[in-house]
């Protein structure tokens, strides 16, 4: 028998009669809780379901129930109650009156058989996937001003998802790819460049300048002089201390990573970046004064400042003869 109170569902065997709680995240509980029986006085029927129960009880426990055992009068209840107890109802169901818990439970389980009431062991949890691959997922369904502007995890200023990668790989598979189409890097339109840096919405991002220096240029950054070419538009991207030292740490991954042969390049193309204005004085020095592994591993680092030794010396001796020129200057 179901019974419910205080908004908590019990079930009661009558054979046994063990009480068990009803697990609420059920469908069929919340149906249940909605479709309780008004209060209310019993009618009849409800009463004689009552006393069967009590009367099935007691001769499970081998009692008899003094109410039930009245001899039949021939009274229409009494024939209704003895084709009742006998399975002679027209509906086919033992012991069930309307109005009773039992046949609000029979009406129930009868509507419910639609209703599919298996729920997880676990506990349901109402939560949003913030996975990486999630966020990339719905990402790919906004508008694509509205992703250029959207700002997802992944890097020290932020990275764009498109596709799992990130903004700054798409930039450089792109510049290579086009580089293959025109016959080598140095073919590729630095306005071009710009153009889809700006696309991306990363033309003003200090790490875009790490991206460009290891795709801009390759081993021939020296011998094929292809530093002074894009000399503008870098001067357009590079607009920050910061912007410098990512576009050194980006070559340092060109040098010491990508084209290892080039590490003894290294003064020379520092003098480069110098003479056209791409790097602050302050900055180089403050860059060759110690290693780091930002960008490459402190093994590498340690090589290439080794190898630009010669151009900091040079920059030591070009502001010592600068300050002589300036005093002597003072003096006439």
């Amino acid at each position: 028998m179901t019974q419910v109170k205080d908004g908590l569902i019990s079930l009661n065997c009558k054979a046994c009669g063990h009480i068990s709680d009803v697990d609420l995240r059920l469908k069929l509980s919340s149906f249940i809780l909605k479709n309780q029986p008004k209060k209310g006085k019993k009618d009849k029927s409800t009463k004689k379901a009552d006393r069967r129960a009590r009367k099935a009880q007691a001769q499970a426990n081998g009692d008899k129930d003094d109410e039930d055992d009245d001899e039949d009068d021939g009274s229409p209840h009494d024939s209704n109650r003895a084709n009742d107890e006998n399975g002679d109802n027209d509906d086919g169901d033992v012991g069930v009156e309307a109005g009773s818990d039992d046949e609000l439970t029979r009406r129930i389980n009868a509507e419910a058989k639609d209703i599919d009431a298996t729920v997880d062991d676990k506990e349901i949890e109402w939560s949003v996937d913030t996975s990486a691959e999630a966020v990339a997922a719905r990402a790919k369904g906004l508008p694509d001003d509205l992703k250029r502007s959207l700002v997802i995890e992944g890097g020290e200023d932020g990275e764009d998802a498109e596709g799992g990668a990130s903004n700054y790989e798409v930039l450089g598979a792109w510049i290579e790819a086009e580089a293959k189409t025109a016959g080598g890097v140095a073919n590729v339109d630095s306005v071009e460049i710009y153009k889809k840096a700006q696309e991306l919405g990363m033309e003003k991002k200090h790490r875009t300048l790490t991206v460009l220096a290891q795709a801009l240029f390759d081993e021939g950054i020296v011998t094929k002089k292809q530093i002074e070419p894009r000399v503008a538009m870098l001067k357009k991207m590079i607009t920050s201390e910061k912007h410098e030292k990512a576009f050194l740490g980006g070559t340092e991954r060109l040098v010491g990573v990508d084209h290892p042969d080039l590490v003894p390049a290294v003064s020379t193309i520092l003098m480069q970046y110098y003479q056209y204005d791409l790097i602050e004085e302050a900055t180089l020095k403050a860059w060759g004064s110690k290693a780091s592994k930002k960008y490459v591993d402190s093994k590498i680092s340690k090589q290439v400042r080794k190898s630009a030794e010669k151009f900091m010396q040079w920059l030591e001796t070009a502001e010592s003869e600068e300050d002589e020129d300036d005093d002597e200057e003072d003096d006439e």
